[in-house]
């Protein structure tokens, strides 16, 4: 058990919940007196809570530094990326059709903020938030699968009109490795690495040939498909080894 985790346990539903309407209004009140400010303000404010109270925990915190691949591999991170990836895009499209009956235009993967705030603080802050306090807080009050799902569902709504769904099932995936490591820095270090690599395609896509070339967008489908299949797969594999580690 990592104490640095069990610090992150101890941070309430409840003052987070305070932390982020107060945030708030701090914001809107800059900007309603002309002040230039956006969203990485807001999360950086959230860093900023959070290195406060845990700030006690450096040597533990190193501690969980070392041991990321302790308990869940590399390989095992990076296929959870690359399939999250592949299916994320299949969405986009299904929404993309949607989205052009719906008059919804908001399909992108990524690409909806700066560089730096979408690689960097957006996967500390959610991670810490969603999986370090809701996912734990949750599960004292519900079944596991429940405090998942709800902690997922909350995740997802974060994102935009065809992202939720492949949100919800990264979050599943997140969820799943934290419970495997009670790790805070696993999850934090996969969705670094899944918004590095999403954002990486998506500038290197200056062509967006993604999203107008029949033919690769029929392979990114058919990639899409079997991520699915692999991902339910791993979720439901992984869940039984969970449970089945409890039991014993």
């Amino acid at each position: 058990m990592s104490a640095f985790n069990d610090k992150i346990k101890s941070i309430s539903i409840k003052e987070i919940l305070i932390l982020i309407i107060f945030s708030c209004i701090f914001i809107y009140t800059l900007m309603f007196f002309g002040i230039d400010i956006n969203e990485k303000y807001f999360y950086l404010i959230l860093i900023f809570y959070f290195v406060f109270r845990l700030r006690d925990c450096f040597e533990e915190f190193k501690h969980d530094v070392k041991n990321i691949f302790s308990k869940v591999s590399f390989k095992e991170i990076l296929g959870i990326v690359f399939l999250n990836i592949f299916f994320s895009y299949g969405m986009l499209y299904l929404a993309r059709v949607g989205g052009s009956i719906l008059s919804i235009k908001s399909l992108t993967l990524v690409g909806g903020g700066t560089l730096f705030s979408i690689v960097v603080i957006s996967p500390i802050v959610e991670e810490l938030i969603f999986r370090g306090v809701f996912l734990n807080k949750l599960q004292l009050v519900v079944p596991t699968l429940f405090a998942v799902s709800i902690s997922s569902l909350l995740f997802a709504s974060l994102h935009a009109f065809g992202s939720i769904f492949s949100a919800f099932i990264f979050g599943v995936c997140i969820s799943i490795l934290y419970l495997k490591t009670e790790n805070i820095l696993v999850a934090i270090f996969t969705h670094f690495l899944n918004n590095l690599i999403g954002e990486s395609i998506f500038y290197a896509d200056s062509q967006k040939i993604l999203f107008s070339n029949d033919l690769v967008m029929a392979i990114m489908s058919v990639l899409a498909v079997i991520s699915f299949i692999l991902i339910v797969k791993y979720i439901i594999s992984s869940w039984n080894n969970l449970n089945n580690s409890k039991i014993n």
